[in-house]
């Protein structure tokens, strides 16, 4: 495995506590095959923000010329879909299956609402993952058991114990102002596109409104992501 962190970015504008999303890419091998392990954080700005759910990913545009942008992705999970194997055909998104740390999870791409990508982690899909979609990979809806992303805008995922505060900010392992959100593994030097999602939150007070910020985030080849922090912050936020 190659660990060298290629860079961090941010992208979003900035609302009362969650100022967007934050890029930071790896480069990983496994079975002599060249991947970008992006990850992909919500950053805020109170000390006990709460992300809560995750809705309404859709794919923006921006991807390579050639490049399936919602079938970019490598899986290498201990599903029953992937048996951890390492393909862009078979895997899930689903966190709690991911496997060994060194084995699976550096090559699996998965979506959380925070905490750490094992069997405990609470986060599931919402039913817009049962919506179907089209896309060269679709071939009917599969919950979010599929390697490929939905082409139908409403993709979502939530925790669904929120009292074990598995996305408050600086409860291990979220630091301070992040709470990871996804890992998206796709080939080296590959660019799948930019992704617009909305994100819903509170301030980690009982009883606390519920506030919504819809940003983006792109996964371009590593040399782009240092430029994205040049380029100015881009979205827009909802309460």
């Amino acid at each position: 495995m190659i660990a060298s962190l290629a860079g961090l970015a941010v992208v979003g504008s900035a609302s009362a506590s969650l100022s967007g999303y934050v890029v930071a890419v790896t480069q990983v091998t496994t079975g002599g095959v060249l991947l970008d392990q992006y990850k992909v954080f919500a950053r805020f700005t109170g000390p006990t923000d709460t992300l809560l759910n995750m809705f309404n990913m859709s794919y923006s545009g921006g991807a390579a010329a050639g490049t399936d942008p919602y079938g970019a992705f490598y899986h290498k999970d201990n599903s029953d879909y992937n048996g951890g194997v390492l393909s862009q055909t078979y895997g899930t998104w689903a966190p709690s299956l991911t496997g060994s740390v060194t084995l699976n999870r550096l090559y699996d791409s998965f979506l959380v609402v925070g905490g750490t990508a094992t069997a405990t982690n609470t986060s599931n899909a919402d039913p817009s993952w049962n919506s179907g979609g089209s896309g060269s990979h679709a071939g009917g809806a599969a919950g979010w058991n599929r390697a490929d992303l939905l082409n139908n805008g409403t993709m979502g995922w939530f925790n669904s114990s929120p009292p074990n505060l598995q996305g408050r900010v600086g409860v291990a392992p979220n630091i301070g102002t992040d709470v990871l959100i996804g890992q998206f593994v796709i080939d080296r030097n590959a660019n799948a596109g930019t992704w617009t999602v909305t994100a819903g939150y509170n301030d980690g007070i009982a009883g606390s409104q519920v506030q919504f910020y819809t940003g983006t985030f792109s996964l371009p080849a590593p040399g782009a992501v240092a430029l994205l922090g040049l380029g100015g912050l881009a979205g827009r936020r909802r309460r």
